[in-house]
């Protein structure tokens, strides 16, 4: 009697443990979100529609075109932003609350915005409104969060699916595209929501760009004594 018992306890046993593995296996292949299956053109549109739906996010980037090198930091809402940048011998930081920008750099970079901006100490914060010139829109593009994102995830010719991979401790599938002039490779999560990860830039002009902190608050603090400039 004790012997059948012990022997219909293990096979209880067992068949729970092959339960619970089989439960384990379906959790963590549900986690997945079904982009490894999708074509290149899609994957990208999957990747687009989440990127540009996200409340926020954080992009660093560095590029090089020959000897010259553009760096940026960006933190990017749907109400506004901040960026960081240093390119062509410029450097300034822009901050975005709604319609009213505000920027403060070095010399040349007051110099080249040119008018009262000219005068004024270098450091010092400037306010104008974000449309108020051809000039303050084009810097005010640097915190728009759907047009970058939609500027930097745009492609120029037909994409091939890579190879799935992890990236910044992310699980990744990688899409490629390659022209005569350059060649890319954008790296898109393969959990939770579909949002690119890693864009590395090879040729012409070469760099790396990172995105993270997806849906992350972004303090959006007006600078104080900031000088009107139009």
């Amino acid at each position: 009697m004790s012997t059948r018992l012990h022997t219909a306890r293990s096979r209880l046993g067992a068949s729970l443990a092959l339960l619970l593995a089989v439960a384990l296996a379906g959790c963590g292949g549900s986690s997945g979100n079904g982009v490894t299956s999708k074509s290149p053109t899609e994957i990208l549109a999957a990747s687009k529609a989440g990127a540009v739906s996200a409340t926020s996010v954080r992009v660093s980037s560095k590029n090089s075109q020959g000897p010259l090198l553009r760096t940026s930091n960006l933190e990017l809402a749907s109400n506004g932003g901040r960026a960081q940048v240093s390119a062509f011998g410029l450097a300034f930081e822009l901050i975005r609350a709604g319609n009213t920008l505000y920027l403060r750099g070095t010399r040349a970079f007051y110099q080249r915005l040119g008018g009262s901006a000219a005068h004024v100490p270098q450091g010092a914060w400037l306010k104008a409104p974000a449309n108020g010139s051809v000039q303050l829109a084009q810097l005010a593009a640097f915190t728009d969060l759907s047009g970058e994102l939609n500027r930097l995830l745009s492609t120029s010719g037909p994409t091939a699916k890579g190879a799935t991979t992890t990236v910044n401790g992310q699980k990744a599938i990688e899409l490629k595209e390659t022209a005569k002039l350059f060649s890319r490779s954008l790296y898109v999560a393969t959990t939770g929501k579909p949002y690119p990860i890693q864009l590395v830039n090879r040729g012409r002009e070469a760099g790396l760009i990172r995105f993270s902190g997806w849906n992350e608050p972004v303090s959006l603090t007006a600078p104080p004594n900031a000088i009107a400039f139009r």
